[in-house]
This record gives C-alpha cells, sequence and structure tokens, in this order.
C-alpha cells in the first residue's frame, strides 16, 4: 500500500540533507523514497484516475510542495531543492512527526493553506473541507474523490431513470449512445432500431460502413434491478446473430448478467460485447446522453520549463 503524503515528508528531509549540501533531484528522491519504503513494481507505477501521472509522484509531490512552502526546502532550479536551516533544525528531533500538523507552526506555511490575503470567505470554508478531509490524501485526491461521488451519485439516477423509460424511447436511446461513442459514423440514418415482433430477439443495428456491409446488432433488455439476464438469453442472441450471419453483437441491459450469462459469452467468443446497468449508466454520463456538462473544472500545474533560464 502506497503511504500517504504526510509519511513521505521526513523521508524526503532525510534524503535532501544527506545530500550534504548538494541539491537533490526529485525524480532521484522519489525512487529512494520508493525503494525505502520496499514498494513493489505495481505500486510505483500505479496511476491516478487521470493515467497521467502515477500516485507515488503525486503524494511525493504533494509532500515536496508542502515542505518548500513550510520553508524546509528551498527550490534551486526546476525538480531540483536543498534542505534549509528549517529543514535541518526539523530533523534533530528523529521522534519528531514531520506532518501537516508540524508544519502550520510556521507562518509561511498557514498563508499558503489559508490564502489570508485575497480568500474570500467561501473560497477559506473551502479550504477548511480540505484540510479536514485531507489528513491522509493530497488535495486533489479529495477532488477527484468527490468528483467520483457526484458521479456516481448521478449514475445511479439516471440508471433509475432509464429503467422507466418506454420500450422504444430505451431502443432509441442506445441507438444515440452508440452514435455518440463513434459507431456508425455521424449520419443518424446508419443507426435505426428493429424492436418488432418476428425481429428474432435483435432489437437495433449500426451500420459501420456506408453501404452496410459490417454491421453491430444490438439486444436491449430494460430489466429492473435484480431480473438478471441469464444464459438462456445469451444464447437466444446468439442464435439471431446466427441467423443474420452477424459477426458483431452488444447485448445491453439495466440490471445484471448472471455468472452463467457471462460464462456463456465467453465460451461463445468475443463476438458478443456484454454491458450491465451500471456501465451503461457510465457510458450516457460520459457521452452526454441523459446528462449534461454544468461546469467544467481544469487542474493547473506549473509549467517548470516556462521559467527556466
Amino acid at each position: 500500500m502506497i503511504p500517504n503524503y504526510q509519511e513521505f515528508m521526513r523521508p524526503f528531509l532525510e534524503i535532501a540533507q544527506a545530500a550534504d549540501g548538494a541539491e537533490v533531484k526529485l525524480r532521484d528522491v522519489i525512487n529512494q523514497i520508493a525503494d525505502q519504503f520496499n514498494l513493489s513494481e505495481d505500486e510505483r507505477t500505479e496511476t491516478l484516475p487521470s493515467g497521467r501521472q502515477s500516485t507515488l509522484d503525486n503524494r511525493i509531490g504533494w509532500a515536496r510542495t508542502y515542505l518548500t512552502k513550510a520553508g524546509l526546502l528551498e527550490v534551486t532550479r526546476r525538480a531540483h531543492f536543498v534542505i534549509t536551516d528549517r529543514g535541518i533544525k526539523a530533523l534533530q528531533d528523529p521522534n519528531t512527526l514531520i506532518n501537516n500538523h508540524y508544519l502550520k507552526q510556521f507562518d509561511e506555511f498557514i498563508a499558503f493553506k489559508e490564502q489570508k490575503n485575497d480568500s474570500s470567505s467561501t473560497e477559506k470554508a473551502s479550504t477548511e473541507v480540505i484540510e479536514s478531509s485531507a489528513n491522509e490524501t493530497t488535495p486533489d485526491e479529495v477532488l477527484r474523490a468527490a468528483y467520483k461521488q457526484i458521479n456516481d451519485a448521478l449514475a445511479s439516477d439516471i440508471l433509475s431513470r432509464t429503467r422507466k423509460v418506454s420500450p422504444a424511447f430505451f431502443e432509441q436511446l442506445l441507438i444515440d449512445l452508440l452514435l455518440a461513442m463513434g459507431y456508425g459514423g455521424s449520419d443518424e440514418g446508419m443507426a435505426h432500431t428493429l424492436g418488432k415482433s418476428g425481429d428474432n430477439g435483435v432489437d437495433g443495428v449500426i451500420n459501420q460502413d456506408p453501404l452496410g456491409v459490417d454491421q453491430i446488432y444490438i439486444q436491449a433488455k430494460r430489466y429492473a434491478e435484480g431480473n438478471n439476464v441469464s444464459s438462456g438469453d445469451i444464447r437466444g442472441f446468439f442464435g439471431a446473430l446466427n441467423l443474420k450471419k452477424a459477426q458483431k453483437g452488444i447485448f445491453i441491459t439495466t440490471s445484471e448478467f448472471t455468472s452463467s450469462a457471462t460464462q456463456t459469452a465467453k465460451d461463445l467468443g468475443m463476438r458478443i460485447v456484454l454491458i450491465n446497468g451500471k456501465e451503461l449508466a457510465k457510458l450516457m454520463l460520459r457521452y452526454n446522453i441523459g446528462s449534461r456538462d454544468e461546469q467544467v473544472l481544469s487542474l493547473k500545474k506549473i509549467d517548470e520549463e516556462f521559467f527556466e533560464v
């Protein structure tokens, strides 16, 4: 398990102190700390949900930021640091726990956390919430956790609403989703529903080329929670695909697939993709089907190259 960012503060300072006045490179510090904590390769390469940065880099980076803001480290150049006299003093007692509470004795750190000079009361309140929530997690991890919580609630709501729409509306919803995902190109005429009696269980089809040579067939089951799709449903859809000489099929439900249904789909090969209710709701949120963007927040970071001289 990767330690929280505050647990990296003392090791970071100790590595900087061991350099005996010379600067240390952030990447070297990260590697040494990973070795000290005996982190596995998976832990070293585990990434944040964005996939753009490793969790380890992110947490050690925040430890470095807080130590720098408190005056225990000093930036010398891009991604290079030296320990300050204040940092050396902090390490004198090996029993001293260096964390956010310790750093609060320094005015610079308090100013950084509270932004006293230019924060509105709303911003200060937000800072306090993050501070109380971030004893073990970094501020951006708190933000991402809040984002996930909001999206999970929205996914639950959108799935509940989807289960209540009419069959025709549901089938068209799925066509709209697949078009938004890039299937069938941009031409709405390349997708149509087939939800009529005698359709051999196939509810819709997406043409992936202008001539309709390559098609994806869709089976849609708007089931209530607990009414799970069985292996018999999967075999029936597989038979319908064979009748149409189709090579690809997507089976979508607002409930779940039984374990035997999942196994049946695997045994029949990779021709049938299964999408359960939770996955459907996440896709609808991602492609704004039944939802819309209310506000877009961008996480910024310093462009180190800009400040290089």
